[in-house]
């Protein structure tokens, strides 16, 4: 294995003017004659943040908070992965590493870092500090690269844990959420002698079957709302798990086309109550999406999906994970299975918390609550 490298973020100037002129060149769709989001991305909201994405959205001024942070790559044999790595500042830092999912990246966690790296400015005890690696998932950002190989949550996992290595970090803590929580939750069940602790904002759990004959009404009630879930809002899923290539040319070739497909998401999955910008500042957003026009990833982003569909559940079903485990319930999350559904899959719950708002894109939304979560939660495991 390689050495972690230095690496310092700067999309060409060509890029930039070339991604201003397909924005120019959009053609909309008509607009449906039914209600603002009802049958996907609605039409003033998008030409608007078109708009703004073409003629006011400040790239440069992202790439430079991004480039604020320690980034680093390092060369494994199947990818060339890319990280954020923040030293701590107290006297025994905790080793974290945070993974996100889809549509997100890194830049969801610009915010959540610095609460964790240096708990002092913000008012926080310093004895409790954690140096944070923050990758861009294999395949995702600029963990990508034409014509690499594709990688399930299973291989996810793995050169992870390779990563975590290559810094020196022999075991961790771990959070995540969507994809992210899923690999977390696989480096738990397959690295577990790696695995200090395990943070989760989204739970892993199978999502077949229902209520068993003796259930309670907390699941019975999960259960339905998993059935109109699944019906409702999974389509994005049959697609990138069935037919990911077909959908990537459309996505790798308009900005327009790509924004459209993750807008609706940001705004079904936050606590935004309608306006995305409630939960998530629109510079944030565009600096999420435009990672994914310049490095060219969304076709690869799309392969967890098609993994998932064409194997079995990336936990095996009948495990008990017995690495420490913390949840956090944010009220507007997809899918919120109870505490007993959990117990059947992590062994060691050590915390379960309810917070009081936010939705799917915990960091990006709400990094203070999940910072104090996480902090709360490695305190709980050095008690």
């Amino acid at each position: 294995m390689t050495e972690p490298r230095p690496f310092t973020y700067h999309v060409p100037d060509v890029a930039i003017a070339d991604l201003r002129e397909r924005l120019a060149r959009t053609r909309l769709p008509d607009r449906p004659p039914c209600a603002a989001w009802e049958l996907g991305t609605d039409n003033d909201y998008l030409a608007d943040l078109l708009a703004y994405w073409r003629d006011q959205f400040d790239w440069r001024a992202q790439e430079s908070l991004l480039n604020g942070f320690p980034q680093f790559r390092l060369r494994l044999p199947d990818v060339d992965l890319h990280c954020l790595r923040v030293e701590g500042r107290g006297p025994d830092p905790v080793p974290l590493l945070l993974c996100h999912g889809w549509p997100g990246s890194v830049f969801e966690f610009l915010e959540l870092i610095p609460r964790l790296t240096d708990p002092e400015r913000f008012g926080l005890d310093p004895r409790l500090s954690f140096t944070v690696v923050a990758p861009s998932l294999p395949g995702y950002g600029l963990s990508f690269e034409p014509g690499q190989a594709r990688f399930g949550v299973e291989e996810m996992a793995h050169r992870l844990v390779d990563l975590m290595g290559a810094f020196g970090h022999e075991r961790f803590l771990v959070q995540g959420g969507d994809w992210g929580a899923f690999v977390a939750a696989r480096m738990a069940h397959a690295h577990p002698d790696r695995i200090v602790g395990l943070h989760l904002n989204l739970l892993p759990l199978p999502r077949d079957g229902g209520p068993s004959p003796d259930a309670s009404p907390e699941e019975i009630a999960h259960f339905d709302r998993l059935r109109v879930w699944l019906r409702e809002e999974t389509g994005y899923q049959w697609i990138q798990g069935t037919k990911p290539q077909t959908l990537a040319f459309a996505m790798t070739d308009s900005p327009a086309g790509l924004a459209a497909w993750q807008v609706e998401k940001f705004r079904s999955w936050s606590d935004c109550h309608g306006t995305i910008e409630n939960a998530i500042p629109r510079d944030r957003l565009l600096a999420n999406i435009a990672f994914y026009w310049f490095t060219g990833a969304i076709g690869s982003s799309f392969h967890p999906y098609y993994a998932r569909m064409h194997r079995d559940w990336p936990i095996p079903r009948g495990t008990r994970i017995a690495v420490p485990m913390g949840y956090a319930q944010f009220p507007h999350e997809m899918v919120r299975p109870p505490r007993t559904l959990a117990s059947a899959m992590f062994a060691d719950i050590r915390q379960w918390n309810s917070m009081p708002r936010g939705g799917h894109f915990a960091a990006l939304e709400q990094p203070e609550l999940l910072a104090h979560e996480i902090r709360s939660f490695a305190e709980a495991l050095q008690s």
